[in-house]
């Protein structure tokens, strides 16, 4: 009898998404909302993976965005949005993509929303963030790696 080699199908799904922290401060207002409003806007994101039991894991994303006017802080939002997936089946070479990517892009547009929503509780016109491509965000950290471990082994 010929050995049959197992191959295991690859499933993934969402077992839950959820909002892991939020924070809104608006340290000018109300002056703030008598000033003529000529808004720039810092964006910063990342991402962070922690496995959990039976192929489970906790991703996260966290979006902080600050919008000054005239130097002076108008407000900052930052936003821990995470969800919980079950992944199975996946190589090592696939399960980095997933969690560093796949995961992030469907996680996005939950943070995007409550981003939206706290800035427009907060008096402020409507923020609306641009869509985030995480392929080529994890590419380049995947580059960035790879380059940090090159430079580490010819010091050495």
């Amino acid at each position: 009898m010929a050995e049959e080699k197992q191959v295991q199908e690859k499933q993934f799904s969402i077992q839950k998404i959820y909002t892991k922290d939020i924070s809104f401060e608006s340290p000018g207002s109300p002056k703030i909302f008598t000033e003529k409003w000529e808004p720039s806007v810092d964006f910063n994101l990342g991402t962070h993976a922690t496995p959990l039991e039976d192929s489970m894991y906790d991703v996260a994303i966290t979006v902080t965005v600050t919008v000054k006017t005239n130097e002076e802080t108008a407000y900052l939002v930052e936003v821990k949005q995470a969800g919980i997936f079950s992944l199975a089946g996946f190589s090592d070479e696939e399960m980095g993509p997933m969690l560093g990517s796949f995961c992030p892009n469907i996680l996005f547009p939950y943070a995007r929303e409550v981003v939206s929503d706290l800035v427009a509780k907060g008096g402020f016109p409507q923020l609306l963030l641009a869509p985030v491509n995480f392929d080529a965000l994890y590419a380049q950290h995947v580059q960035q790696t790879q380059q940090k471990s090159a430079s580490t082994s010819t010091l050495n």
